[in-house]
């Protein structure tokens, strides 16, 4: 058996890689960890992970963090122990998930102590990792392993787009992916088209349109009308002409961000709903606070999370425009 744990790690050497072509455009994929404990949850994801691997053959890795569990027993010397607790673990783990991923894949699981965001960032540099799935989850006590706290944390703290899945993913037929105005809206929107290809979806990209944020300099009064207008503009202008796939729908809606991509997921039965991570717009509220546990707890569908880093986010055209209609 072939454990990774705090001392006992195994080399990952991936298969050899194929090429996805989709479009004209061919595109390489890396390995990806799947984040697992011994919940339905995590077994869903376990299954919808395997399949999307096989799809574009390249090698997952499952990773496990648990806690001092073997704590109250005599097994002190730092190796043995570390086995015993991946022992354990992965004996638990492979119940839960019942024959949806193969031996090899849960030998090789990489087992570690700690918190599960810390552990998932240390196996996504070891597998040098595409991207993270995860088992999304309501509030229950039973399985918290992957509950929103975790999913929030792990998005947070990794440089990777984490896959947080909702139910049981079968086949992924639609893509929506929700944008600001802010430099995010570019890698938003590059890696929702890679993964609308990746399954072969049709793609759709939202943009919501707040009420004009409050600018202490400016005061309450403005032009709602002008001001939208003048975004629509701006998003015509700088953000759709990013989407290089054809026959992208391009839609507009006016509300509260987070009701309004919620509604428009349900609406047209999305099956995968993509986020950036960094938006200095809504997007960054999409994903601070009650809102990101609102979508974590009540997914509506599964949801991608893609980091962006602070280099690549310009100040958000909505406070751009507000400050111009000064």
């Amino acid at each position: 058996m072939k454990v990774s744990c705090g001392v006992c790690q195994t080399r990952f050497t991936p298969p050899g890689r194929l090429w996805f072509a989709t479009g004209g455009d061919h595109m390489s994929w890396k390995p990806f960890v799947v984040g697992v404990d011994a919940s339905p949850e995590a077994a869903s994801a376990a299954a919808f992970a395997h399949r999307t691997a096989e799809r574009v053959g390249v090698g997952y890795r499952l990773v496990h963090a648990t806690p001092d569990v073997l704590g109250p027993f005599d097994l002190w010397e730092g190796a043995t122990y570390l086995r015993a607790v991946a022992a354990h673990a992965r004996s638990q783990v492979a119940v839960a998930l019942g024959g949806k991923v193969s031996s090899q894949v849960l030998d090789e699981m990489i087992v570690r102590l700690g918190s599960p965001a810390v552990v998932l960032k240390q196996a996504v540099a070891q597998v040098d990792a595409e991207f993270v799935v995860l088992g999304g989850k309501h509030h229950s006590t039973l399985g918290r392993w992957l509950g929103g706290s975790t999913s929030l944390n792990v998005a947070r703290t990794t440089e990777v787009p984490v896959l947080v899945t909702a139910g049981t993913p079968t086949v992924i037929r639609r893509v929506l992916v929700a944008v600001d105005l802010s430099g995010a809206a570019r890698p938003t929107l590059a890696a929702a088209e890679r993964y609308a290809a990746l399954f072969g979806a049709e793609l759709r990209a939202l943009s919501v349109f707040e009420p004009l944020p409050a600018i202490p300099e400016v005061g309450p009064a403005y032009d709602t009308t002008q001001y939208y207008a003048m975004s629509e503009e701006f998003l015509t202008r700088d953000i759709w002409p990013a989407i290089r796939t054809k026959g992208v729908e391009k839609i507009v809606r006016y509300g509260t961000a987070v009701d309004t991509i919620l509604r428009e997921a349900t609406d047209w039965k999305a099956d995968l709903l993509v986020v950036g991570s960094h938006g200095k717009g809504w997007a960054a509220r999409v994903l601070v606070g009650s809102v990101t546990e609102r979508l974590l707890n009540h997914l509506p569908t599964s949801l991608i999370v893609v980091p962006v880093s602070a280099a690549q986010v310009a100040e958000p055209a909505e406070v751009t425009l507000a400050t111009a209609m000064a």
